[in-house]
Protein backbone atom coordinates (compact mmCIF):
# COMPACT_ATOMS: atom_id res chain seq x y z
CA UNK A 1 0.00 0.00 0.00
CA UNK A 2 3.00 2.69 0.89
CA UNK A 3 4.87 1.40 -2.44
CA UNK A 4 1.17 2.44 -4.38
CA UNK A 5 1.09 5.93 -2.23
CA UNK A 6 4.39 6.69 -2.77
CA UNK A 7 4.33 5.97 -6.85
CA UNK A 8 1.45 8.10 -6.98
CA UNK A 9 3.02 10.88 -5.61
CA UNK A 10 6.14 11.08 -7.94
CA UNK A 11 3.48 10.80 -10.93
CA UNK A 12 1.75 13.68 -8.98
CA UNK A 13 5.37 15.49 -8.59
CA UNK A 14 5.90 14.61 -12.06
CA UNK A 15 2.84 16.16 -14.09
CA UNK A 16 3.80 19.47 -11.66
CA UNK A 17 6.98 19.87 -12.73
CA UNK A 18 5.94 18.80 -16.31
CA UNK A 19 3.16 21.23 -16.24
CA UNK A 20 5.68 24.02 -15.10
CA UNK A 21 8.02 23.68 -17.43
CA UNK A 22 5.17 24.24 -20.06
CA UNK A 23 4.49 27.36 -18.90
CA UNK A 24 7.54 28.59 -19.17
CA UNK A 25 7.92 27.58 -22.44
CA UNK A 26 4.73 29.31 -23.59
CA UNK A 27 5.82 32.42 -21.34
CA UNK A 28 9.42 32.99 -23.21
CA UNK A 29 8.13 33.85 -26.62
CA UNK A 30 5.96 36.52 -25.01
CA UNK A 31 8.73 38.08 -22.88
CA UNK A 32 10.92 37.64 -25.45
CA UNK A 33 8.80 39.54 -28.19
CA UNK A 34 8.11 42.23 -25.81
CA UNK A 35 11.07 44.42 -26.43
CA UNK A 36 10.89 43.68 -30.54
CA UNK A 37 7.13 45.86 -30.48
CA UNK A 38 8.74 48.48 -27.97
CA UNK A 39 11.74 48.96 -30.47
CA UNK A 40 9.37 49.00 -32.92
CA UNK A 41 7.17 51.38 -31.25
CA UNK A 42 9.99 53.95 -30.64
CA UNK A 43 11.06 53.35 -34.70
CA UNK A 44 7.77 54.79 -35.46
CA UNK A 45 7.62 57.27 -33.29
CA UNK A 46 11.24 58.82 -34.28
CA UNK A 47 10.43 58.45 -38.31
CA UNK A 48 6.94 60.47 -37.33
CA UNK A 49 9.14 63.00 -35.59
CA UNK A 50 11.87 63.23 -38.39
CA UNK A 51 9.26 63.77 -40.90
CA UNK A 52 7.39 66.56 -38.95
CA UNK A 53 10.88 68.11 -38.39
CA UNK A 54 11.07 68.53 -41.97
CA UNK A 55 7.95 69.26 -42.82
CA UNK A 56 8.40 72.13 -40.57
CA UNK A 57 11.69 73.36 -41.85
CA UNK A 58 10.17 73.50 -45.01
CA UNK A 59 7.03 74.89 -43.81
CA UNK A 60 9.86 77.84 -42.94
CA UNK A 61 11.42 77.76 -45.80
CA UNK A 62 8.27 78.15 -48.01
CA UNK A 63 7.33 82.09 -48.54
CA UNK A 64 3.35 82.80 -49.16
CA UNK A 65 2.32 84.97 -52.41
CA UNK A 66 1.83 88.02 -50.05
CA UNK A 67 5.63 87.97 -48.39
CA UNK A 68 6.98 87.03 -52.05
CA UNK A 69 5.20 90.16 -53.16
CA UNK A 70 7.02 92.36 -50.29
CA UNK A 71 10.56 91.17 -50.64
CA UNK A 72 11.15 90.77 -54.26
CA UNK A 73 11.98 94.55 -56.06
CA UNK A 74 9.40 95.90 -58.46
CA UNK A 75 11.79 96.46 -61.06
CA UNK A 76 9.18 98.77 -62.65
CA UNK A 77 9.75 101.23 -60.20
CA UNK A 78 13.29 100.82 -59.58
CA UNK A 79 13.40 104.30 -60.97
CA UNK A 80 11.25 106.67 -58.80
CA UNK A 81 12.41 109.62 -59.52
CA UNK A 82 13.12 108.93 -63.54
CA UNK A 83 9.63 107.31 -63.86
CA UNK A 84 7.78 110.21 -62.24
CA UNK A 85 9.44 112.34 -64.91
CA UNK A 86 8.85 109.81 -67.46
CA UNK A 87 5.15 110.41 -66.52
CA UNK A 88 4.73 113.66 -66.30
CA UNK A 89 6.40 114.62 -69.21
CA UNK A 90 4.80 111.84 -71.44
CA UNK A 91 3.14 113.41 -73.30
CA UNK A 92 6.29 116.23 -74.57
CA UNK A 93 8.65 115.72 -77.32
CA UNK A 94 12.09 114.74 -76.45
CA UNK A 95 13.46 118.36 -78.16
CA UNK A 96 10.78 120.31 -76.42
CA UNK A 97 11.91 118.95 -73.23
CA UNK A 98 15.34 119.66 -74.07
CA UNK A 99 14.63 123.30 -74.66
CA UNK A 100 13.02 123.89 -71.88
CA UNK A 101 15.63 121.99 -69.49
CA UNK A 102 18.13 123.79 -71.13
CA UNK A 103 16.99 126.85 -70.55
CA UNK A 104 16.10 126.37 -67.04
CA UNK A 105 19.68 125.89 -66.32
CA UNK A 106 21.33 128.50 -68.74
CA UNK A 107 18.99 131.16 -69.50
CA UNK A 108 19.81 134.70 -68.61
CA UNK A 109 16.35 135.56 -67.77
CA UNK A 110 13.54 133.07 -66.33
CA UNK A 111 11.11 135.71 -66.67
CA UNK A 112 10.18 135.24 -69.73
CA UNK A 113 6.69 135.66 -71.93
CA UNK A 114 8.18 133.38 -74.86
CA UNK A 115 10.58 131.19 -75.70
CA UNK A 116 12.11 131.21 -79.52
CA UNK A 117 13.80 128.41 -81.05
CA UNK A 118 16.06 128.70 -84.08
CA UNK A 119 18.01 125.71 -85.59
CA UNK A 120 20.98 126.88 -87.06
CA UNK A 121 22.93 124.23 -89.78
CA UNK A 122 26.46 123.51 -89.73
CA UNK A 123 28.34 125.69 -91.87
CA UNK A 124 26.63 129.40 -91.17
CA UNK A 125 28.34 132.07 -89.88
CA UNK A 126 28.76 132.74 -86.48
CA UNK A 127 28.40 136.61 -87.31
CA UNK A 128 26.70 137.11 -90.61
CA UNK A 129 27.25 140.79 -90.42
CA UNK A 130 31.12 140.07 -90.37
CA UNK A 131 32.49 138.53 -93.60
CA UNK A 132 36.11 137.03 -91.33
CA UNK A 133 33.43 135.56 -89.54
CA UNK A 134 33.84 131.56 -88.58
CA UNK A 135 31.51 129.55 -89.32
CA UNK A 136 29.31 126.63 -87.04
CA UNK A 137 31.28 123.51 -87.26
CA UNK A 138 27.68 121.77 -86.64
CA UNK A 139 23.91 121.84 -86.17
CA UNK A 140 23.58 124.21 -83.19
CA UNK A 141 20.38 125.09 -81.79
CA UNK A 142 19.48 128.56 -80.54
CA UNK A 143 17.28 129.04 -77.21
CA UNK A 144 16.13 133.29 -76.61
CA UNK A 145 13.39 135.76 -75.15
CA UNK A 146 11.10 137.53 -76.93
CA UNK A 147 13.62 140.30 -75.51
CA UNK A 148 17.41 141.53 -75.86
CA UNK A 149 17.61 141.37 -72.19
CA UNK A 150 16.49 138.02 -71.95
CA UNK A 151 19.97 137.18 -73.58
CA UNK A 152 20.36 133.69 -75.37
CA UNK A 153 21.81 129.91 -75.12
CA UNK A 154 23.54 128.49 -78.13
CA UNK A 155 24.72 124.85 -78.06
CA UNK A 156 24.40 121.71 -79.66
CA UNK A 157 23.44 118.36 -78.80
CA UNK A 158 25.35 115.40 -77.90
CA UNK A 159 22.98 112.68 -77.42
CA UNK A 160 24.45 111.74 -74.08
CA UNK A 161 22.93 114.11 -71.13
CA UNK A 162 25.41 116.97 -72.32
CA UNK A 163 25.69 119.81 -74.05
CA UNK A 164 28.49 122.05 -76.11
CA UNK A 165 27.96 125.46 -75.16
CA UNK A 166 28.97 128.32 -78.00
CA UNK A 167 30.11 131.68 -76.49
CA UNK A 168 28.19 134.16 -79.00
CA UNK A 169 25.28 136.56 -78.18
CA UNK A 170 22.14 137.01 -79.86
CA UNK A 171 23.01 140.38 -81.44
CA UNK A 172 26.32 141.38 -82.46
CA UNK A 173 27.80 144.53 -81.05
CA UNK A 174 31.56 145.93 -81.99
CA UNK A 175 34.34 146.90 -84.68
CA UNK A 176 33.92 144.53 -87.63
CA UNK A 177 35.77 142.81 -89.53
CA UNK A 178 36.40 140.91 -85.89
CA UNK A 179 39.03 138.65 -87.45
CA UNK A 180 38.98 135.00 -88.13
CA UNK A 181 41.20 134.92 -85.16
CA UNK A 182 38.27 135.67 -83.28
CA UNK A 183 35.60 133.49 -83.98
CA UNK A 184 38.35 130.34 -83.99
CA UNK A 185 38.67 131.08 -80.41
CA UNK A 186 35.34 131.44 -80.27
CA UNK A 187 34.63 128.02 -81.79
CA UNK A 188 37.72 126.34 -80.07
CA UNK A 189 36.08 127.15 -76.68
CA UNK A 190 33.03 125.54 -76.48
CA UNK A 191 31.54 124.42 -72.96
CA UNK A 192 30.56 121.27 -72.09
CA UNK A 193 27.87 121.29 -69.96
CA UNK A 194 25.90 118.32 -68.46
CA UNK A 195 22.23 119.53 -68.42
CA UNK A 196 19.82 118.84 -64.93
CA UNK A 197 16.82 117.01 -65.23
CA UNK A 198 15.14 120.56 -63.47
CA UNK A 199 11.59 120.70 -61.82
CA UNK A 200 9.00 118.51 -63.70
CA UNK A 201 6.67 122.02 -63.21
CA UNK A 202 9.40 124.40 -64.42
CA UNK A 203 9.96 122.55 -67.68
CA UNK A 204 6.64 121.57 -68.49
CA UNK A 205 6.17 125.95 -67.78
CA UNK A 206 8.84 126.72 -70.39
CA UNK A 207 7.68 123.87 -72.40
CA UNK A 208 4.14 125.95 -73.36
CA UNK A 209 6.27 129.21 -73.84
CA UNK A 210 7.97 127.28 -76.57
CA UNK A 211 7.95 129.34 -79.89
CA UNK A 212 9.44 129.06 -83.64
CA UNK A 213 11.80 132.17 -84.09
CA UNK A 214 10.27 133.77 -87.54
CA UNK A 215 12.40 134.40 -89.91
CA UNK A 216 13.51 138.21 -90.36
Amino acid sequence: MKAVMKLLWMVAVISVLAGCGSTNEESTPAATNEPEEKDTAEAKENTSKDEGEEADMTNGNDISPEENKAVEPDSATGDTGSRQNEDALSEYFSEEIEYARVWLQLGPNQDIDGLYVERIPAGTPLNPDDETSGTYPERVIQLAGSRLVDGSVTYSGNGDGTINVYNVPLRWDGEYPAGEEFYTEIIENTELVPVDVGEDEEVIRLIELLKEQPEE
